[in-house]
């Protein structure tokens, strides 16, 4: 067998999780009635073509509907996630708990987790969560990139803001319930904040290494390490820009993480690509330039889900142990969902 081959097989075999993938939001963007086939024609070829076997949907509320319609609009996306999987009963299952990702992925299924981005729809008032917990919401961040009402996002780090009163509670209570906490898109003093009060694994759902490109979105090697220490899993961002500055080539992708892995060891490092490009053209007029972004730019052959075997090929060609690809394509995300997901803990005694 060949290197070709043996790539090719490698990634055919794997579990692949993708921690960040924004399709709802092109989802919801049809009509009602066009919600299930909408994703069954358009991204279901693609993350198949992509070997995804878990994909993680977060809810991102766009400007235009906060603060006012941040509740509806993200109503509207948990029940488009519902719709689209009811109706797709086939090839996906939205999954609430370890023992239903295993038997979505046993069946053949693609096992989907629900994630709030952010959450403006819940803001301040915590005993939302618990809400959205019912609804199968299992993975939640608390701000995207400027000030948010439990913490400031990324974009915001001159302010050195730790979570507020209500950012702390929030963590509890998802502690509580079984609600993994997504770090990426947190102010840097909010991560550090997060990783001093935390006693459950975290997860960066599409951060990568500072240390390689020193931007905001990226999370520095103490934090990364910090993240590691609580078993949690730090999923590297494919987005170009955060990447390098001007060299938007595969090699520096798995530069991030190679160099993740070597800080956090890698049984704590997962691919968190955030595919924005088709989803923002999608849903996006033309008109309008996205400041806050730059240029939606990624490498070439990873625009999309289909281009996720090059990622098995570059690590291969690097020199990766088969076992470790293993790991970073998706093992390690699958077992920290496995052992923490939907498990909720008595968290009187903190």
């Amino acid at each position: 067998m060949d290197t070709r081959d043996d790539w090719r097989a490698l990634h055919r075999d794997a579990v692949v999780a993708d921690t960040h993938n924004d399709l709802l939001m092109a989802v919801v963007a049809r009509p009602v009635p066009r919600w299930g086939s909408y994703f069954r024609e358009r991204w279901l070829p693609q993350l198949r073509a992509g070997g995804v076997d878990l994909q993680v949907l977060p809810v991102f509320i766009g400007d235009e509907y906060r603060p006012e319609g941040a509740l509806r609009q993200t109503l509207r996306m948990i029940e488009a996630a519902h719709r689209l999987a009811g109706e797709n009963q086939d090839s996906v299952a939205l999954c609430r708990d370890g023992a239903e990702v295993d038997a979505a992925l046993a069946a053949g299924r693609i096992a989907l987790v629900l994630a709030l981005e952010s959450a403006p729809g819940v803001s301040d008032n915590i005993e939302l969560l618990e809400t959205m917990h019912r609804l199968g919401v299992r993975v939640a961040s608390l701000a995207h990139l400027g000030r948010a009402a439990l913490a400031d996002g990324s974009a915001e780090d001159g302010t050195r803001s730790r979570l507020t009163r209500a950012g702390v509670e929030a963590v509890g209570e998802m502690e509580r319930m079984g609600m993994t906490f997504d770090v990426s898109h947190l102010g840097a003093a909010g991560v550090e904040h997060v990783l001093e009060i935390s006693t459950r694994p975290v997860l960066a759902t599409h951060s990568s290494a500072r240390a390689l490109r020193d931007h905001h979105r990226n999370l520095t090697d103490d934090q990364i390490a910090g993240i590691s220490r609580l078993g949690g899993v730090v999923c590297v961002n494919f987005f170009a820009p955060y990447l390098h500055e001007t060299d938007h080539t595969l090699d520096r992708l798995v530069d991030h993480l190679e160099h993740v892995a070597a800080v956090a060891g890698v049984d704590h490092v997962g691919l968190g690509p955030d595919f924005i490009q088709e989803v923002f053209a999608d849903t996006t007029p033309p008109c309008c330039e996205l400041d806050a972004y730059g240029p939606i730019t990624y490498l070439p052959g990873l625009e999309g889900p289909s281009g996720l075997p090059l990622v098995t090929e570059a690590l291969i060609r690097r020199g990766w142990p088969a076992e470790d690809i293993v790991k970073v394509l998706g093992a390690n995300v699958v077992r920290l969902f496995r052992n923490e997901l939907g498990r909720a803990v008595d968290t009187s005694r903190r």
